[in-house]
C-alpha cells in the first residue's frame, strides 16, 4: 500500500459560533491552509432520542463559506438542514489532507457515503449523490488516505464510525449504490441509461434490457447503482426526460428485499406508496394496472421470477406480466442460478428474449469475476466442478483458501474460527438441500430441522431462538449477518445473491461421483422445488432435477470471497476431492 501522511480531522459543533471559533483557531496554525484554503470533506451529523444518527456528507473548496450557506440558506428550503441547524446536539467533522484535490475529495466523499450508509445506527444519509471519479494523478492514494481518515474518525466516535471490517461484511455495503464501478460496469450502465432515454421518448410498452452474467460478476452492484441514479434523475428538474418518472426495483428473494429496503430508507426514499419503489414481483403485478404502466422497472436476480402460477400469483409468467406494466424493464439474469421448477424457462422462450435484446442492442454480458478473490486456475476449478462435472487437481493459490476437510465438525470449527476473527470477517456454513426442512414448522421428534452427518448435527437456517432485542435488529439483516446464524447451516434460499468471506459447504448425498463424473441424485435431495416434475407448455411433464441440482451446487460454491471449504457426504466424491487435494500438497 502507498505510504501517505496523516489526514487532519477537526470536530466542532454545527453552528455559526463554533464555525467562527474554528476559523480563529486555525488562523495561526501550520495546518490552517489544508482546512481553510484546500479542498475539504465534511460530515454533519446528529443523533435523535432513539440514538439513531442522520448524516450529511459533502466536499467543498471553501469550508467556511459552504457551511454558512447550509446554516443561512439551505435551512430555509430543506427540512433536513433546518433540523440540523436547530438541534442542540448536531456536530460537524472537517477533514483535510495536504494531497487533497477536487477528484480525490469527490472520491473520499463517495466512499464516506458508501461506508456511512452501511452503518447500522445511521437512519438517514441526506446527500445521496453517487459521484466516484475515474483515474487521476493521486488516485492510488485513495485507499490509504481513506483508511487513515476512517481510523481518526473512529477515535472520535466509535458508534458512528465502526470498524471497517464490520462495515464491509454488511449486506448493505456489498449491494451499495456507492461502489466505484469497474469499466465494464460503467459501460453497461451508460448503455442502459441511453436505452432508457430512447425508450422514454417513445410511447411504447415492454422494452426489455437483458443483462447476463455468472455469479460474482457484479450484477447486483450494477443494478443498485443504476436504480439510485434513476431515482435521483427523477427528482431533478434539470433532466426533464426523467423528471417525476416512476422508478421501481423488484426482487423475488426475501433476504435481498430486506437489503434494498434498507438502502432506500437510509437514502430518504419512501416505501409507503401504494406501489412501493422496492417490492416483490407479485405485489407489483397485483397493484399496477395494465392501463397505467410505470416508466422503469429494474429487476435484480430475474432468474428467480416465476414462469408459472404459484400461491398468490395466478399468472403464467411474471416477467411477461411486468413487461405489460412498464415502458422499459431492465433485468439481470443467470440461467445457471435458476433453482426451482417454478423458475424454469423453456429454451425457445429464453432464446426469443435473448434474440430480441441482441437485435435491438439491448443485450449486455458481464464477464469479469469480481466476487472470488482467486487466481484464474481456482475459478476454473470451481467452474469445471459445477459446469463440466469434473474434478481437477486443486491449484496452489496464495490468495484463496480452497480446502477439503475430513469431516464436517472439523470444517465447522474452521469456519467458526474465521467468523470470530474480525480480520477474516463474515463466514458461515452452507449445505445442499439434502436434509428435511419445513419453514415455520417444527419437527415432531426434535427442536430443530438439522443437517446431520454421522455424529455431527447443526440446525438449518432461521431456527435458533433470539432475544427480543435481537429480533428487532434482525428484521433489517440478511440471514448471514445475524449473530446467531454462525451456529446454523444456510441453504441456497438464504444465501443466494450474498457474499461470505469464507464458505464451508457440506455437499450432501444428492451429489455423487460415479465413473469419473459428478452426477446428481434427485432421490437423495429434499428440495421438492428442484425434484418434482414441471409441466411444459405442450402438456409433457418432465424432471428438471439434473439441471436444478447442478445450479444449487453452483450457487453454494460461488459464495466465498477469500475461501471455500468442502466436505462431501458421498464416499466416492469425498475420496476424489481428498485425492485432488493431495496432488496439490505434493506439488508444493
Amino acid at each position: 500500500m502507498v505510504e501517505v501522511e496523516s489526514p487532519i480531522v477537526y470536530n466542532l459543533a454545527y453552528n455559526e459560533e463554533a464555525l467562527k471559533e474554528f476559523k480563529e483557531h486555525f488562523a495561526p496554525n501550520k495546518d490552517s491552509k489544508y482546512l481553510l484554503n484546500y479542498p475539504t470533506v465534511y460530515i454533519v451529523n446528529d443523533k435523535d432520542e432513539r440514538q439513531s444518527y442522520t448524516v450529511y456528507v459533502g466536499e467543498t473548496n471553501d469550508i467556511v463559506r459552504r457551511t454558512l450557506e447550509h446554516l443561512k440558506t439551505d435551512d430555509q428550503i430543506r427540512e433536513d438542514w433546518y433540523a440540523l441547524k436547530h438541534s442542540q446536539t448536531s456536530q460537524m467533522y472537517v477533514i483535510g489532507h495536504k494531497h487533497f484535490n477536487k477528484s480525490l475529495t469527490l472520491d473520499i466523499e463517495n466512499r464516506l457515503m458508501h461506508f456511512l450508509s452501511s452503518v447500522e445506527g445511521i437512519k438517514h444519509v441526506y446527500n445521496r449523490r453517487t459521484n466516484p471519479q475515474s483515474d487521476y494523478y493521486t488516485s492510488e492514494e485513495l485507499e490509504p488516505i481513506f483508511s487513515k481518515i476512517w481510523r481518526k474518525l473512529r477515535q472520535k466516535n466509535k458508534e458512528l464510525f465502526p470498524l471497517e471490517r464490520v462495515i464491509k461484511d454488511s449486506a448493505i455495503f456489498k449491494a451499495s449504490p456507492f461502489h466505484k464501478l469497474t469499466q465494464e460496469q460503467l459501460a453497461a450502465k451508460d448503455l442502459i441509461i441511453q436505452k432508457i432515454e430512447s425508450a422514454l421518448t417513445k410511447d411504447s410498452i415492454g422494452q426489455l434490457i437483458l443483462v447476463n452474467g455468472q455469479a460474482g460478476t457484479g450484477k447486483t452492484v450494477l443494478m443498485s447503482s443504476l436504480f439510485c441514479d434513476l431515482l435521483e434523475l427523477s427528482a431533478q428538474e434539470e433532466y426533464p426526460l426523467f423528471t417525476d418518472r416512476s422508478i421501481h426495483l423488484l426482487v423475488n428473494h426475501d433476504q435481498q428485499l430486506k437489503v434494498y429496503e434498507q438502502i432506500v430508507k437510509k437514502l430518504g426514499y419512501s416505501l409507503d406508496e401504494d406501489i412501493p419503489i422496492v417490492s416483490k414481483p407479485t405485489r407489483f403485478i397485483d397493484r399496477t394496472p395494465i392501463d397505467h404502466p410505470v416508466d422503469v422497472v429494474v429487476i435484480d436476480e430475474a432468474h428467480l421470477l416465476w414462469t408459472q402460477g404459484k400461491q398468490a400469483y395466478r399468472g403464467k409468467n411474471q416477467l411477461f406480466d411486468i413487461l405489460q406494466r412498464a415502458r422499459i424493464v431492465v433485468v439481470v439474469f443467470d440461467e445457471n442460478q435458476i433453482l426451482s421448477r417454478e423458475q424454469h424457462w423453456e429454451s425457445k422462450d429464453l432464446a426469443y428474449l435473448k434474440h430480441d435484446a441482441i437485435q435491438n442492442n439491448r443485450y449486455i454480458e458481464l464477464k469479469n469475476q469480481m466476487r472470488i478473490n482467486a487466481s484464474a486456475e481456482t475459478v476454473n476449478w470451481i467452474r469445471q466442478f459445477t459446469d463440466n462435472r469434473e474434478i481437477l487437481p486443486i491449484p496452489n493459490d496464495e490468495n484463496y483458501d480452497l480446502r477439503i476437510f475430513n469431516n464436517p465438525a472439523e470444517m465447522f470449527a474452521a469456519i467458526k474460527s474465521k467468523a470470530e476473527n474480525q480480520e477474516y470477517g463474515l463466514s458461515r456454513m452452507l449445505a445442499t438441500f439434502d436434509w428435511d426442512y419445513i419453514d415455520k414448522k417444527k419437527p415432531k421428534d426434535g427442536a430443530y430441522w438439522n443437517v446431520s452427518v454421522g455424529d455431527f448435527h447443526l440446525p438449518w437456517n432461521l431456527q435458533l431462538p433470539t432475544s427480543a432485542a435481537q429480533k428487532r435488529r434482525n428484521r433489517s439483516l440478511a440471514w448471514a449477518e445475524q449473530e446467531q446464524t454462525i451456529d446454523e447451516v444456510g441453504s441456497t434460499f438464504t444465501i443466494q445473491g450474498f457474499d461470505l468471506n469464507y464458505a464451508g459447504v457440506i455437499i450432501g448425498p444428492s451429489v455423487k461421483y460415479r465413473d469419473g463424473k459428478i452426477v446428481f441424485d434427485r432421490e437423495a435431495s429434499k428440495n421438492k422445488k428442484a425434484t418434482q416434475r414441471r409441466e411444459l407448455k405442450n402438456g409433457e411433464k418432465v424432471y428438471l432435477s439434473d439441471t436444478l441440482l447442478k445450479n444449487e451446487l453452483n450457487v453454494l460454491l460461488t459464495r466465498g470471497v477469500n475461501g471455500l471449504y468442502l466436505y462431501a457426504v458421498d464416499p466416492a466424491l469425498q475420496e476424489k476431492l481428498l485425492e485432488m487435494q493431495k496432488l496439490r500438497t505434493n506439488s508444493i
